[in-house]
């Protein structure tokens, strides 16, 4: 069961498609579903045909590379 803060937070998050992924990395689609086959980045959300991913995961995970990066 969800709580109200919960669902709070997910009408706050916007999600977004395999498109603006590839726009802002600079990374193709291929390396995205190589990663998801990989288990190294978050699962789509199914949406019908269509697959969607949490912005705030997105931006975890560009993110945790960052930090990565610089051996933080």
């Amino acid at each position: 069961m969800t709580t109200a803060s919960s669902n709070t937070s997910l009408l706050n998050d916007k999600m977004v498609d395999m498109v603006f992924i590839t726009e802002f990395t600079g990374l193709s689609d291929k390396w995205f579903y190589k990663l998801i086959q990989d288990g190294l980045f978050p699962k789509p959300i199914k949406l019908g045909r269509s697959s969607r991913w949490l912005r705030s995961e997105i931006e975890v995970w560009v993110q945790e590379r960052i930090d990565i990066s610089r051996g933080l």
